[in-house]
């Protein structure tokens, strides 16, 4: 197994930057007030297709030689590493195949079909989606990207938190959604050398709360399809990102199905920006556990804004 360096992070921000876009840094003192810390939303919602994903992908993509680049990429995804990867590819000009599960967000999967990328749909399982990719890679000799369990993919995510920490001018913690744990993954192996000052917290929600269970257990706890509004969060953690996590993380804290909805419509409400439900998780926990963040500076990576405009959550809440 190779774990990605600080270096590899560096040559991936040099690889990279003609295809994204370096995102915001927004505060909010409303916010600030409600928490008493001082908060420093890192909006990767505003990146390129919409999430931070797009990072590593692009990493992926344009670290392939061109022999390898020709057969193109294929991966698995519930959506916002689908649709980076197919944003990738598409500007690379080689083909991009996504088992996607059936359930997955109608935005997520207009967006893969919008940037040129092939889809075929699985069961919402780890398992389903790991044996109808066994296929679709055997029938087109794609380069397997997967959506957080490779140092390609980790050392682009990485280079979100570079730039956080030249935009922001340090802080004392940095909190990020967990699920595989690509972007915490990243966080980890930036920060630990830029930044080994700061505390990382992972948040997570308490329905898919595999990644906590592990951290406490000292060992990988992996749920097959658990049930969450956080589509994004619902995969376990593999060796790689398991490797950052039980090294360099100093706590995962989780927050309910309700706390999630509560903390996204907040932040639509008084930042006036999209964030999807995945994205609320580390606001959410933050609110949840005020005591612990307080007369602190705390990074928050707001992760991507693909949300499906027809099913908001607190419309479903009232139905």
């Amino acid at each position: 197994m190779y774990i990605p360096t600080f270096q590899d992070m560096l040559d991936a921000h040099d690889r990279i930057k003609p295809y994204i876009h370096r995102t915001p840094v927004l505060t909010s003192s409303f916010l600030n007030d409600l928490v008493g810390a001082e908060m420093f939303f890192k909006c990767e919602n505003f990146q390129k297709a919409g999430a931070f994903k797009v990072r590593g992908a692009s990493n992926a993509v344009f670290g392939l030689s061109d022999e390898m680049a020709q057969r193109g990429v294929a991966t698995h995804s519930s959506g916002n590493h689908a649709l980076s990867l197919s944003y990738a590819a598409g500007r690379r000009g080689i083909p991009c195949n996504v088992v996607m599960p059936r359930t997955a967000p109608e935005a997520k999967k207009a967006a893969v079909r919008g940037y040129g990328g092939i889809i075929t749909e699985c069961e919402p399982s780890t398992t389903s989606r790991e044996a109808v990719f066994a296929d679709v890679q055997k029938n087109t000799g794609a380069e397997f990207v997967h959506p957080y369990n490779d140092p390609r993919v980790i050392a682009g995510q990485g280079t979100c938190s570079r730039e956080f920490i030249e935009q922001s001018g340090g802080v004392d913690m940095m909190v990020a959604p967990i699920g595989g744990g690509g972007m915490i993954s990243g966080t980890c192996l930036t920060l630990s050398t830029l930044a080994p000052e700061v505390e990382i917290i992972a948040a997570e929600p308490e329905q898919a709360d595999d990644a906590a269970r592990s951290f406490k257990a000292g060992h990988i706890i992996a749920d097959d399809a658990p049930q969450t509004i956080a589509d994004g969060l619902k995969v376990p953690l593999k060796e790689l990102t398991w490797h950052f996590v039980s090294n360099h993380v100093t706590d995962i804290l989780t927050a309910s199905e309700q706390d999630i909805i509560d903390a996204m419509k907040l932040t639509w409400a008084r930042m006036k920006i999209v964030m999807e439900p995945s994205c609320a998780v580390p606001l959410a926990v933050i609110l949840k556990n005020k005591d612990r963040f307080a007369g602190k500076r705390v990074g928050v990576i707001i992760t991507g804004g693909n949300v499906d405009l027809d099913t908001l959550p607190w419309l479903r809440s009232n139905m």
